[in-house]
């Protein structure tokens, strides 16, 4: 039977018996409105208001009555430990300068596999190791209720490109630290 949902339960009450659990990686739990497909060949038509980052333990209300628990697979990563917390931060600047999904923890980074991350990181003296696990990396800047407000769009649209999991809506690269040094992307 063909399931919709409208609103989600983060995280879901542990004394909840779910329809269905769907298992996502974390590039599969940012969604709005999708047709999500259940193991059992049934389907939910997921219908928000707003795009969400869907969590390991969250779960989908269903219209009528039940859920559908999100559980968060396991993904090849890369654990970073830095020498010290100031190392961590540090190490954080250099993959978020980079754009990239990171989970950063109190005394450590996760983030997806990539070798030439790894070998600057290990040139930064962090200790890179392989590790498979769930993913749940920070929401950026501008994953929701960013506004840079009124200004000159200098020709340029930033709604039809990609951006390597965020997106920058119409703003000038100026106002929030792109001002040329050591960054560059194409703009359509």
């Amino acid at each position: 039977m063909p399931y919709r949902s409208t609103s989600i339960l983060s995280p879901a009450p542990a004394d909840i018996t779910p329809v269905a659990v769907l298992r996502l990686p974390h590039d599969q739990r940012h969604l709005r409105r999708k047709l999500l497909h259940l193991p059992d060949d049934d389907v939910v038509m997921l219908d928000l208001k707003q795009a969400v980052m869907l969590a390991d333990g969250d779960a989908l209300a269903l219209e009528g009555g039940g859920y559908i628990l999100i559980a968060a697979v396991e993904e090849p990563l890369y654990e970073i430990l830095p020498r010290d917390r100031l190392h961590l931060i540090e190490l954080a600047w250099h993959l978020g300068n980079r754009h990239l999904q990171a989970e950063i923890r109190e005394d450590r980074i996760v983030i997806l596999r990539d070798p030439v991350i790894r070998a600057m990181l290990i040139g930064l003296g962090a200790e890179v190791s392989d590790v498979t696990a769930q993913f749940q990396p920070m929401r950026g800047a501008y994953h929701s209720g960013h506004d840079h407000g009124s200004h000159d769009q200098s020709g340029h649209e930033h709604g039809k490109h990609d951006h390597a999991g965020h997106s920058h809506d119409h703003h000038d690269h100026d106002t929030h630290g792109h001002d040329g040094k050591g960054h560059h992307h194409p703009h359509d």
